[in-house]
């Protein structure tokens, strides 16, 4: 009865620890997301606002790039925290993913796994799991344990077996990928934010443009030109950090899919090479 009550209660334990934990990484990614926006927003004004950026007083003539991209207005802020924000995510996504890709090739790792296990020899293969120290080794461990298990076991038959091991695996597989993906979606969406964010302080920095040269007469060159400031500032800064974010997300995409590519071959390795030795 203890027992049952305790296998009950696991699940539970599991859910509330995976809720907590999810709860606080969303109060990590807010806190950075704030953190960024007050970086950006004291760079901008302090550094780039300096009157040493500028050969006037009134800061309406740019003495080098800096200055000429405090000319660009209020939406170049929220493009320098959209930049930062992306690098934080580019480097915390880096240190996962190749983690999680391991110290040995997924190719390299289930070939001498196969080898071991064609030697009937479980005690090497699990060391090379722990040789590769990423979520292939994890996986292809976990199933290990649950195919040595199997072995020596007599209530089951072969089928059952299998799909024994093939659960095993699926578990520790649905607890892997969702480590990999995690905050993927922010680089995805600054792909697409960035962007837009730059075409908005386009749009206001040709307005101002505009402006300058409606008055009736004489156009004012410096409001001009600090409206096509604006917004080839604005343009540059959205592009570019699109351009990073979307380059950030294929690279780590790709890598996921080959980690993904190499879990599925060793659940595939597993259960055939079970299925073909212990019939």
């Amino acid at each position: 009865m203890a027992e049952a009550k305790s296998a009950a209660k696991t699940p539970q334990g599991a859910s509330a620890g995976k809720a907590k934990k999810s709860g606080n990484d969303l109060l990590r990614n807010f806190l950075v997301i704030l953190v960024m926006i007050t970086i950006a927003h004291l760079i901008f004004h302090l550094y780039f606002g300096s009157g040493a950026n500028f050969l006037d007083e009134e800061r309406h003539t740019p003495a080098n790039l800096l200055g000429t991209m405090y000319l660009g207005g209020w939406v170049v802020p929220f493009l320098m925290s959209t930049f930062l924000i992306l690098m934080y995510f580019v480097f915390e996504r880096g240190l996962t993913v190749f983690k999680a890709k391991g110290k040995v090739n997924a190719t390299e790792f289930v070939r001498k796994v196969q080898y071991h296990l064609a030697n009937k020899n479980i005690d090497a293969a699990v060391k090379e799991c722990d040789k590769q120290a990423g979520s292939v080794g994890n996986v292809m461990r976990a199933g290990l344990v649950r195919y040595r298990d199997m072995i020596d076991n007599n209530e089951l038959d072969t089928e059952q077996k299998v799909a024994s091991i093939q659960k095993e695996i699926e578990e520790t597989t649905a607890l892997e990928l969702p480590i990999m993906e995690k905050n993927m979606v922010f680089l995805s969406t600054i792909a697409s934010v960035a962007t837009l964010i730059g075409l908005f302080g386009t749009v206001l920095g040709m307005i101002r443009a505009f402006a300058a040269m409606s008055t009736g007469g004489a156009p004012d060159s410096a409001a001009l030109a600090a409206g096509i400031s604006e917004a080839l500032v604005n343009t540059a800064l959205g592009i570019g950090t699109s351009a990073i974010a979307i380059i950030a997300y294929n690279f780590y995409t790709t890598i996921i899919d080959n980690i993904t590519f190499g879990i599925d071959e060793s659940g595939f390795t597993l259960t055939q090479n079970f299925t073909a030795q212990y019939k």
